[in-house]
């Protein structure tokens, strides 16, 4: 029992709606409109049925008034008079799996929304959320948020354990979490889960012996009096007769005030009890990831669930965050109108696919066809507004200097749309000739005329006129249109090419300019990369295949070799899109040794490749036995079933490729798959020394350890990762770089193996029924992409996972004509400089109209960030991840601003434009 006085049990009424799982999206969709119409009439009759919270999402008042848009006024009525509590977010997230300017923008439009019904309820809610990253308290205060409802992640251990163990364990069910950056928020924990108080009984009888057991298992873990009450659940129908419940309550136990309440008043109480300081609050710290469990719940797994998923999203994000965002930016600067509406639309399109059920791959195969759709719709808005900032950048650009070679020369621009400055291979499709169907030609004329463009005697050159080496495929004749502002569409045909060069030093967020022209001079050679006939070796890299397929990769800065590279190792699977499960006594399978045709597929002087194929014979399923347990709801961490005996062809083709002044090993892998029940991993051994790693996340490069707790029973340690994952000693470290690819595991193997996972083909969703999945066995062609960046000696770390970052995001390209422009080649809006800093934003704002910038300390120390902003301003000012505005900084006007950045600080900067 608590220590306190008074006890209050503070119901709160709520249900927790995930928008599609079980059942595809409509489905819960007509369930959530029957619960909403209920609400409002309940709260029409009856003024003792004080208040409703409506999951912290506003993406339901949308998803209601698709279907109920009479009843809008009703409903902001209630949200005004505060009986209904919306937002902060948009929706609720899954956080591992999700960028972090995903949530800021989800923060960002759910308070927007909230804002035009009443005010946005300032409550950090994570109900079900599948682990909670460290920077969630910073980006709560950022916010105006000055806590953490959750369910998962922190293990409470009951008042009589004063003491929190290693910072993953908390006395009681309130705590103090503080982030990487020494941000602190109250954490508060649903540690009886946030069904506590779900159909309260109102005869007397029942009442009674539920309200023993659940006041006994709140005041189990409550720090205070103040003991919280969810009265609501998993798609949970409204309980109409609370308020009577709550009568009977008050009639049995007169020594316990009920109240049915909500999240601001039982916070408002807590805090009075907890300033009394009777308790004192256990603190956890960081990330938030069930460390100190047995391992078999923390749904990790969810992470390699449907793959393609996670490859979608993470180009979806890459396409609006870096570089749609960035381009548009730009593109205002120069005059052009910032779509914000557009932005809106394509950020909650994608954001739709971003709950947990939804983007951790565990629903029912309906669920994720549909998000497919969703992710090329946003995708499709992304692409447009690149298409279009990046013509009018175009079009601002100084080009007629190439005029010099020939009214056929061909210019175009390359933009570095990453925050730093940027060297890498090109490919760019050029029209070196059209013609368009309005001069009236007749149609085999003016194929014709394209066919018989000569395309000999060119070369590529740079701003300067320098010549670069550049690899031509003539791609023929092609069809295409334009689409003017003023005009119906114009259709034309045109002779196409395909060029491929190196970029230099294309600055950070600027572009260079180029042109394909005419010339005397025969086209520049350089020489090859390609040393014998299974060697790669650039001035920094040495790569060497062996016959098995698996590579080494030298380290000439260090003279470190990592050897056994690029293994494919394969177990079965039977446990479920949640969890994974390999076969009791089962011996993994890899490709080491296994016979490999290898083949030099690329030799240009700026990139070289080599490719490697293999034809993998592996069970073709799980045995019988998986089907009758999973029908029979056997827990996965008990399945007896094995792997089938029957064998498929598993057809590997790997593709390694080295680029001339790059920093790091490309690896392409595409894989036939043609089993199921299983797991395909990708293996780099380090075998270097270390107790931990890491890892990309949030806003963050979090640490973590290699080996778990001593109470982790499960034999697999796998963990979410964002762009990277990162082993080194100290002296010497190989950081492996993915593009949709969030689970991984440090292998306790002696040689710190870093393991990717590939691929994961599983049959159902797991939980609390059995609901086949068959589309999540992922049967056909898959690719990967990853990159391996060694690094050695001070700085070495941060510049890979510099590399690691600007791995995710496409250069932009644009072909455009010759003309005179107030842009010059190497032109970019800003200039920054800051040890440890990462750049994660350019945006305008909507209603402000000002420019915002956002950067992240990749370290524990402090550090500077030198800004120049290469754009007429009033101002600089400091920001938060809501983008209000804040007086300017001291200094602001002068040409470089200089701001202190604390350890692990996320620091938004927003400037004033004058146009």
């Amino acid at each position: 029992m608590t220590h306190t006085t008074t006890k209050t049990a503070h119901i709160v009424s709520h249900t927790h709606w995930d928008r599609e799982w079980y059942l595809p999206y409509e489905k819960h969709h007509v369930r959530l409109v029957q619960l909403v119409d209920a609400l409002l009439a309940k709260l029409d009759g009856d003024s003792a049925f004080r208040s409703f919270y409506l999951d912290g999402q506003t993406i339901i008042l949308e998803d209601y008034l698709q279907v109920r848009p009479e009843n809008k006024e009703k409903l902001e009525k209630y949200i005004r008079d505060g009986r209904i509590l919306i937002g902060p977010w948009y929706i609720l997230q899954d956080a591992f799996l999700t960028s972090g300017e995903a949530n800021v923008r989800n923060m960002q439009i759910g308070h927007q929304d909230a804002e035009k019904y009443g005010e946005p309820s300032k409550i950090g809610y994570f109900p079900d959320t599948f682990g909670l990253v460290g920077q969630t308290p910073q980006l709560m205060l950022q916010s105006g948020i000055t806590n953490a409802f959750f369910g998962r992640g922190v293990k409470p251990t009951g008042f009589n354990n004063t003491v929190s163990d290693a910072g993953y364990e908390s006395s009681f069910s309130e705590l103090i979490w503080e982030g990487p950056d020494g941000s602190k928020i109250l954490g508060i924990l649903f540690a009886n889960w946030y069904s506590n108080g779900n159909e309260v009984p109102v005869e007397e009888g029942a009442a009674r012996e539920f309200w023993d057991r659940k006041l006994a298992d709140a005041e189990k873990y409550a720090s205070t009096g103040e003991l919280l009450f969810m009265n609501g659940c998993d798609h949970q129908p409204l309980q109409l007769d609370l308020p009577e419940a709550i009568r009977t309550a008050e009639k049995l136990y007169p020594e316990v005030k009920f109240v049915h309440s909500n999240f601001p008043d039982y916070l408002q109480a807590l805090d009075q009890q907890l300033s009394s300081g009777q308790r004192e609050l256990s603190t956890v710290t960081g990330e938030l990831r069930s460390q100190r469990t047995d391992g078999w719940g923390t749904l990790v797994n969810t992470a390699s669930a449907r793959v393609y998923l996670k490859q979608m999203n993470q180009l979806g994000q890459t396409l609006l965050e870096k570089v749609a965002e960035p381009l548009a930016s730009i593109a205002r600067l120069s005059g052009q109108d910032y779509p914000h509406h557009l932005f809106t639309y394509a950020w909650k399109t994608l954001m739709q696919n971003h709950p947990h059920d939804s983007i951790c791959g565990c629903s029912v195969d309906e669920v994720h066809r549909e998000m497919v759709t969703r992710f090329d719709k946003s995708r499709h808005v992304a692409e447009s507004i690149i298409d279009d900032s990046a013509k009018f950048i175009a079009d601002q650009v100084e080009t007629s200097g190439f005029s010099a070679y020939g009214e056929d020369a061909v210019p175009f621009i390359v933009m570095n749309t990453t925050g730093w400055k940027r060297t890498g291979t090109v490919t760019i499709e050029l029209d070196a000739e059209r013609l368009y169907l309005r001069e009236g030609y007749p149609l085999d004329e003016t194929a014709r005329r394209m066919l018989a463009v000569d395309l000999s005697g060119r070369i590529l050159v740079d701003h300067t006129g320098e010549e670069l080496a550049s690899t031509v495929e003539d791609l023929g004749l092609n069809f295409g249109y334009d689409l003017p502002d003023d005009q119906f569409r114009q259709p034309y045909m045109c002779r196409k090419v395909r060029l491929t060069f190196e970029a230099r030093n294309v600055p950070a967020l600027g572009l260079c300019t180029y042109a394909w022209v005419q010339s005397t001079t025969e086209s520049a050679q350089g020489s090859s990369l390609i040393e014998g006939e299974r060697s790669l070796e650039n001035a920094s890299l040495k790569v060497v295949v062996a016959e098995d397929g698996l590579f080494t990769l030298l380290d000439k800065h260090s003279g470190t070799t990592y050897r056994e590279l690029g293994i494919y190792e394969n177990t079965g699977d039977v446990g479920n899109e949640y969890m994974y499960k390999q076969p009791e006594g089962e011996q993994a399978l890899t490709t080491k040794g296994q016979p490999a045709v290898i083949k030099v597929i690329e030799d240009s002087p700026f990139r070289a490749a080599i490719e490697i194929r293999i034809d993998w014979e592996i069970p073709a399923s799980a045995d019988d036995t998986l089907e009758a347990e999973q029908r029979a709801l056997v827990y996965y961490p008990e399945r007896k079933a094995q792997r089938s005996v029957n064998t498929v062809v598993l057809k590997l083709r790997t593709v390694v490729s080295l680029e001339r002044e790059g920093k790091g090993v490309h690896i392409e892998s595409t894989i036939n798959n043609q089993a199921k029940d299983h797991r395909i991993r990708m293996l780099f051994p380090t075998d270097l020394s270390t107790d931990v790693h890491r890892v990309d996340s949030m806003f963050e490069v979090a640490t973590r350890d290699n080996n778990p707790a001593p109470e982790w029973a499960n034999p697999s340690n796998t963990q979410h990762q964002q762009s990277f994952v990162d082993v080194s000693n100290g002296n010497v470290g190989l950081t492996v770089a993915n593009q949709g690819l969030n689970e991984y595991e440090v292998l306790r193997d002696g040689r710190n193996t870093i393991a990717v996972t590939l691929l994961r083909s599983v049959g159902e969703l797991g939980d609390w029924g059995w609901f086949p999945t068959p589309e999540a066995q992922c049967l056909g062609e898959y690719t990967a992409q990853l990159e391996l960046i060694p690094h050695s000696g001070e700085g070495s770390e941060q510049r890979a996972f510099t590399e690691a970052y600007q791995f995710q995001t496409p250069w932009t390209v644009c072909q455009t004509g010759l003309h005179s422009g107030k842009l010059n080649s190497g032109y970019t809006p800003l200039v920054w400089e800051g040890d440890n800093m990462a750049f994660s934003s350019m945006k305008m704002n909507g209603a402000s109209g000002d420019l915002f910038l956002r950067w992240y300390n990749m370290s524990a120390q402090q550090t500077e960030l030198q800004l120049k902003v290469n754009s007429p301003q009033e101002y600089l000012f400091k920001s938060n991840i809501l983008e209000q505005p804040n007086p300017a900084l001291q200094g602001a006007t002068s040409s470089v601003h200089h701001l202190e950045v604390g350890p692990s600080e996320i620091v938004t900067v927003g400037a004033k434009l004058s146009f």
